[in-house]
C-alpha cells in the first residue's frame, strides 16, 4: 500500500481514508513465531471530516491482574504465599512471609501491584495469612453484589492494621490515597459504615466538628 491509498488530504488536515489509525497489522514475528514489535498506533483529532470517533477504555482483566500479582510477589524473596484480589479500583493483596522486616517487605509487595494496575488503583497489603480466607471468598463477588462496599472496606480497615510500606509520593499516602483524606470513593463508602468500621481518621474529624459546634453554640450563650 503506498502513501497515496492510506491518506487524502482534506484543507490542511491529512484524514485516514479507511480507519482512523496507523498500524501493523500483521506485525514482525520472530524465529519462533511470537509477536515480538513494539505496539504503536497515531490517532488524528478529526480522522474523517463529520464522523466522530468513539474511544473505548480497554478493560482489565481482573483475574488475569490477579494471578499475575500473586506470582510476583511469591518470587520476592521471604514471601512464601501471595493471595490478591482485584476490584474495579482497589488491590487487595495478603501474604505469608518469615522476615523479620514487615515495613520492607509490605512495600516490596505493594509495588509489584502498583508496576502492573493502573495508576488510579488504591493498594492494600497485608502480612496476616487468617485474611486470605476473606479475600479468597471475595473472589465470587462482583461490583454489584450486596453490601460489596461494606464488605471491602472493613477489610480494608483490618488489612490497615499491617505495615503498608512508604508512601507512594510527596502527596499520597502508602496506599495511593491523597494525603490529608481518604479518595472520594473510599470516603463515600466509609461514611454509609457503622461508628466501629469507619476510617478513624475520618470519625475523629466527624466528631471534632462536633465538637466545636457545640463549643460555640455554649459560648454564643454565654456572651448573651
Amino acid at each position: 500500500m503506498n502513501e497515496a491509498e492510506v491518506y487524502e488530504e482534506s484543507g490542511k488536515t491529512i484524514n485516514v481514508s479507511d480507519r482512523n489509525e496507523i498500524y501493523n497489522d500483521d506485525g514482525i514475528r520472530n524465529k519462533d513465531g511470537k509477536m515480538e514489535n513494539f505496539g504503536f498506533v497515531r490517532h488524528q483529532k478529526s480522522p474523517v471530516p463529520n464522523r466522530s470517533t468513539v474511544y473505548n477504555m480497554p478493560k482489565l482483566d481482573r483475574e488475569v491482574v490477579a494471578d499475575m500479582i500473586s506470582k510476583m510477589a511469591t518470587q520476592i524473596d521471604d514471601v512464601n504465599e501471595a493471595a490478591t484480589l482485584v476490584t474495579d479500583e482497589e488491590v487487595l493483596i495478603v501474604y505469608d512471609t518469615n522476615s523479620n522486616d514487615r515495613f520492607e517487605k509490605a512495600d516490596q509487595v505493594k509495588k509489584t501491584a502498583l508496576s502492573v494496575v493502573p495508576r488510579y488503583y488504591h493498594v492494600y497489603v497485608s502480612d496476616n495469612p487468617r485474611l486470605m480466607q476473606d479475600i479468597e471468598r471475595f473472589g465470587l463477588l462482583d461490583s454489584t453484589s450486596r453490601n460489596v462496599d461494606q464488605i471491602i472496606t472493613s477489610t480494608i480497615q483490618e488489612m490497615k492494621k499491617s505495615p503498608q510500606g512508604r508512601n507512594i509520593s510527596n502527596g499520597e499516602n502508602a496506599n495511593g490515597e491523597m494525603e490529608g483524606g481518604v479518595n472520594n470513593e473510599y470516603e463515600r463508602r466509609m461514611n454509609d459504615l457503622p461508628d466501629n468500621l469507619q476510617n478513624p481518621s475520618t470519625r475523629d474529624t466527624e466528631n471534632n466538628r462536633d465538637k466545636d459546634t457545640s463549643m460555640g453554640k455554649q459560648l454564643q450563650k454565654g456572651t448573651q
